[in-house]
């Protein structure tokens, strides 16, 4: 395990040729992993129940109104960075069976090595591009997955074959009759990328919800929108207030005004798809 006070922060290079490093957190405890000095990740080996980033802690709420509290959940991870989600799983709902999908071999290598896994965990990592392995996954998985977080980057940009209709067939495929999917979609100004989004995943999934800060929903600045579908209806109890209570506060977009969000948006297809808008400075909120 890293210790704050170390001269030196690990580092592989990825394929792209981009630096990712192991840090310890400026602002809060734990550890973040960088890559090309942006912060990705950010883990608390300590308590990993603590989701520093703002996206992370809203998709954490979602989850813990999955089924009930406490309860294993099968879940597939598209994207590991430093392994928050799948950490927060097993801590919150011990004895989960999760599967996690990075591309970068070396990348998972640095993260095990400075920030290991919980010992006991069932966590699995399959090493390819996500929508290649997500066909690939055990048949009996199909149908049975309760939880499929898509939070995948290249440098700071969803690859565009992950943002169509054709993916999020795939992806519903997975999932159980009341299983969610959450995505992490990151937008400015005018939100034209997350608008298209959203109206692709309703293409497949007719229930779906967003939760973003109140300023990046409303496209005046650049940030992340957590889009989260179902085929059931989904379990908003309680997320309106917990939404608002800050430290940002944010909202939760449903039904009329996902209606209104999408309007005018066209679905992606494989055909049109592009990668997500690249931000001025950081991806992720702080």
């Amino acid at each position: 395990m890293g210790r704050r006070d170390e001269p030196e922060s690990p580092s592989v290079r990825l394929s792209g040729g981009q630096l990712a490093r192991v840090v310890p957190a400026k602002y809060t405890s734990g550890f973040e992993l960088e890559v090309d000095g942006t912060p990705q990740s950010h883990v608390d080996p300590d308590d990993p129940t603590h989701l520093s980033f703002e996206y992370v802690a809203r998709m954490g709420a979602v989850i813990d109104r999955l089924r009930m509290p406490g309860q294993p959940l099968t879940a597939v991870h598209l994207g590991a960075g430093a392994m928050t989600i799948p950490r927060y799983v097993e801590a919150t709902r011990p004895g989960s069976r999760q599967q996690v999908v990075e591309i970068e071999p070396d990348l998972i290598a640095l993260v095990r090595e400075r920030l290991p896994l919980p010992r006991g965990a069932a966590i699995r990592v399959r090493i390819g591009d996500a929508r290649a392995v997500l066909g690939k996954l055990p048949p009996a998985m199909t149908g049975n997955v309760d939880l499929l977080v898509s939070d995948v980057y290249s440098g700071a940009q969803t690859p565009a074959h992950l943002t169509s209709v054709e993916f999020y067939r795939e992806a519903a495929r997975m999932l159980a009759p009341d299983g969610v999917l959450l995505v992490n979609v990151a937008d400015g100004a005018g939100l034209a990328f997350a608008r298209r989004q959203v109206a692709t995943i309703r293409a497949v999934l007719p229930e779906v919800i967003v939760l973003a800060e109140v300023q990046v929903l409303k496209g005046r600045r650049f940030g992340n929108l957590v889009v989260a579908a179902s085929p059931a209806p989904l379990p908003t109890a309680w997320l309106p207030r917990l939404m608002a209570a800050g430290p940002h506060p944010a909202k939760l977009a449903q039904g009329h005004e996902i209606d209104e969000f999408v309007r005018g948006a066209v679905p992606v297809t494989d055909g049109d798809a592009v990668a997500s808008p690249k931000p001025r400075d950081s991806l992720f909120e702080k």
